[in-house]
């Protein structure tokens, strides 16, 4: 692939008003999302508007910038750039490397300097710069590329794209990692995507935590990733490791299960009852960063899609800025409860599909789904999601197809 960069919108849109701001952009989302080339995006924009002599660009894991380890060293680096005492752009990416580097980045923001960070875990940047700069920073979270930005990019890079649904099988399977695109062949994208689960391990989560039993670590890790967008429960995970001989404490479960989530591997989705409108910290559901992390580490390639589409509908919904609960109604459960970036809530069922062939079963396929709606009392829509190309429409409920909606073809 050449050394164009494709131009993720969907993020740059978001980042663009805060160009000349001196409030602190962090991006942050797991390792090999894409975070260096929405930057790399970033500075060709400023370049474009005549900015480019106001550039100071520090990519801290690349060769001649990896020995800057200390705060020390990574002023003394942005000091050489410096030609006068007006405000530059500081453009840092994998800036976690310093460590102690918010004192740094302190002082040029005081200094009016509009400062862009790049880290793979949104935990190392939060928790560290949070309490020093606290209203001075906006967090800008990114995530593999959804379906539409899988499929533009492809037509970025002049790759073939095959019929749809096809491209969205594939998706399934090969994830949104941008990198895996210039690969063509499916065991070429499974081999990238276990190195980076490997690395994410090696630099994320390994070297800045005490892991005191690693394969307990990589067995909570392989259920978690086999188990996403299941019920879980801590107790029922704990239970089960003794059972089978592991000792541990459930304490270290939950730590473990913490750092895959600092990671960015997995998303936590809480439950929220409508009947007592509290948030249920308990029997969340887990959702993967990106479904190749599930499907290069299982020898088995077929899916079931169901969760698949779960999945991918849950990341469709963060990454566009929808705050997402897992619904529960008494004994039932609506898939998510979401509140758009308007403050207007939705209510949302996804399954492959309504039509399993026979009416028995399409009865029984459609009263499970409808069912969880019909005890919701509010006047806020209803959708059901799923991949059939007809629409299903009862009870008032929109029935929107799965890949219309990622193509934005469709809206919720």
């Amino acid at each position: 692939m050449n050394s164009k960069i494709y131009p993720r919108e969907k993020y740059l849109s978001r980042i663009r008003p805060f160009y000349d701001s001196d409030i602190v952009k962090v991006i942050t989302g797991i390792r090999r999302c894409g975070k260096s080339c929405i930057l790399k995006s970033i500075i060709k924009e400023l370049v474009d508007n005549g900015k480019e002599d106001r550039i100071i660009y520090l990519p801290l894991d690349k060769r001649g910038y990896k020995h800057i380890i200390t705060p020390e060293q990574l002023e003394d680096k942005i000091e050489e750039s410096i030609k006068d005492n007006n405000p530059y752009y500081l453009i840092i990416d994998e800036v976690q490397n310093v460590k102690g580097f918010e004192k740094v980045i302190l002082a040029y923001e005081e200094e009016g300097y509009s400062i862009f960070l790049t880290g793979s875990n949104s935990y190392l940047l939060s928790e560290e710069i949070s309490t020093k700069l606290t209203g001075r920073y906006l967090p800008f979270e990114t995530y593999p590329l959804d379906f539409n930005e899988y499929i533009e990019m492809k037509k970025y890079f002049n790759k073939e794209i095959k019929d749809m649904i096809q491209e969205f099988n594939d998706y399934i399977i090969c994830g949104g990692f941008p990198k895996t695109i210039e690969f063509d062949d499916l065991n070429s994208k499974q081999v990238y995507t276990k190195g980076v689960i490997e690395e994410i391990f090696k630099k994320d989560v390994k070297t800045r935590n005490r892991i005191s039993n690693v394969a307990l670590f990589e067995r909570i890790q392989s259920y978690i990733i086999n188990n996403y967008t299941a019920p879980f429960s801590l107790i029922n995970l704990y239970e089960e490791l003794i059972k089978n001989g592991v000792k541990t404490k459930q304490t270290t479960v939950k730590n473990y299960i913490e750092l895959m989530k600092k990671a960015k591997l997995v998303y936590e989705c809480n439950r929220f009852d409508l009947k007592s409108k509290k948030s249920l910290a308990r029997d969340q559901k887990y959702y993967l960063a990106d479904l190749s992390l599930y499907f290069s580490t299982n020898v088995d390639n077929s899916f079931n899609y169901g969760p698949s589409l779960e999945n991918i509908v849950y990341l469709y919904l963060v990454s566009n800025g929808y705050e997402v609960s897992v619904g529960k109604i008494g004994k039932l459960e609506c898939d998510f409860i979401v509140r758009k970036p308007n403050r207007d809530y939705a209510y949302i069922q996804v399954t492959y599909t309504l039509s399993a062939g026979d009416k028995k079963l399409n009865d029984k396929i459609k009263e499970r789904e409808y069912k969880p709606f019909r005890s919701i009392k509010d006047g806020y829509p209803r959708y059901i999601i799923s991949l059939d190309t007809f629409r299903d429409y009862q009870e008032g409920v929109h029935h929107i197809n799965a890949i219309d909606l990622f193509l934005e073809k469709t809206a919720i």
